[in-house]
């Protein structure tokens, strides 16, 4: 399959090749159903800019390397297959965990409050902490530990917010969620503290489940 950019831009990477790559890739991971399609190249691009810090593309998609990723689409549009694939595509010193939001809220659930420190500030006596891509933000559920009520994922993201500012460590999200919805879901808060931390890379609404 040939991919054309959807408008062209200046660049030192053949991006085309690197759309023929992620598609072997993802055919590796997922399967011969898995094809990148004409309607993701905008998303697609933007992501490639990104984590191959290709700074004359991210100054065409207003893209800011110090910031991390918000990821939105609709159910089945592949925001986390992408993501899994962008791992590897992704230089070592900005490699990325994937966490599932609900798994995190599972762990809640177990561990308690020092969930929210393990995704946020890292165990005890790591240097650094990790960097995370939180995956379906908006599919946990408000979750008691021992009758108390707690938003987690809105604690860790206020937590990372944090370390973005002292240490300039990102965090990535993917969700299903609107802007609004997050504001609604979290809290005003959240919503202005991703605004400072994530560059918002969104697909079309109507784009199709590919399950």
């Amino acid at each position: 399959m040939t991919h054309q950019p959807t408008k062209i831009i200046q660049s030192h990477y053949n991006y085309e090749e690197v759309c023929s790559w992620i598609e072997k890739k993802g055919i590796e991971l997922y399967g011969k159903r898995f094809q990148i399609i004409e309607s993701d190249l905008s998303v697609i691009y933007k992501l490639i800019a990104y984590f191959l810090k290709d700074e004359q593309a991210a100054f065409h998609y207003n893209l800011d390397f110090d910031k991390g990723l918000l990821l939105i689409g609709p159910v089945g549009c592949g925001k986390t297959s992408l993501m899994n694939i962008m791992k590897f595509l992704t230089p070592i010193e900005h490699k990325f965990l994937i966490k599932p939001c609900r798994d995190i809220s599972f762990e809640f659930i177990h561990d308690g409050y020092e969930i929210i420190h393990k995704y946020s500030k890292g165990k005890l006596y790591q240097s650094d902490p990790k960097i995370y891509c939180f995956d379906d933000l908006g599919t946990e559920n408000n979750l008691k530990y021992f009758g108390n009520e707690c938003n987690v994922m809105a604690e860790i993201v206020l937590s990372r917010y944090d370390i973005f500012v002292s240490k300039k460590i990102p965090t990535h999200i993917t969700s299903n969620l609107s802007a609004s919805e997050i504001e609604a879901h979290y809290g005003l808060r959240v919503r202005s503290r991703l605004r400072q931390m994530v560059n918002l890379i969104s697909y079309d609404k109507n784009t199709i489940d590919k399950r």
